[in-house]
């Protein structure tokens, strides 16, 4: 999983005119690159239970939905498109992590994705 998250993930940032085509090749392909980032980031928190949780997490939120997710989330221009992606991303998580946490309180590797929420 960790070769996987490190050395098969990969999408590219275009400059925003490029990709506000959606018809653009530039612009598919960044979003292929991101729902197949999506869907190992399910595959991973699938381990969870099975893997030690702070591998899991490691892996899924620190790696894998920082390094790569979150940066192109930031980078939709909010409507649909974001709110999709934000709720595929959330749908991933496993709500066992969330049950001893307060109120308005998150997972510290949460916190930037939470923000980004909460705007």
């Amino acid at each position: 999983m960790k070769k996987s998250v490190e050395e098969d993930v990969f999408i590219p940032l275009y400059p925003k005119s490029t990709v506000e085509d959606k018809s653009s090749l530039h612009s598919k392909f960044q979003e292929r690159r991101f729902w197949s980032a999506v869907k190992l980031l399910s595959n991973v928190v699938l381990w969870d239970g099975i893997v030690q949780e702070d591998k899991v997490r490691d892996l899924g939120l620190s790696k894998l939905l920082n390094r790569y997710l979150l940066l192109n989330i930031l980078n939709t221009p909010l409507g649909p498109d974001n709110i999709e992606k934000c709720n595929k991303v959330v749908a991933c998580l496993p709500e066992r992590w969330f049950q001893d946490l307060k109120d308005g309180s998150t997972l510290p590797e949460l916190l930037n994705f939470s923000q980004h929420l909460l705007q």
